[in-house]
């Protein structure tokens, strides 16, 4: 089953740290985003395989939107 990892804040994507087919842990940062000049990382809450990243560098998200998928 796939898990989506969503922004908790609402902030500019900073920073994308994995590309599709890297393996993360829990705790392991996937996206830094950027809020009110404060960068925010974006933790994975499983272990999985990157499957695809929904965002680019530059993008603007809302709290609750999705940035990764792991499979």
């Amino acid at each position: 089953m796939a898990n989506v990892i969503k922004a908790h804040i609402t902030g500019t994507v900073w920073k994308i740290e994995v590309k599709p087919g890297d393996k993360v842990e829990e705790g392991t940062v996937v996206v830094i985003l950027e809020s009110m000049k404060m960068e925010m990382p974006v933790e994975a809450e499983e272990e999985g395989t990157v499957e695809e990243v929904l965002v680019t560098e530059g993008a603007s998200v809302r709290e609750g939107d999705p940035l990764v998928r792991l499979a």
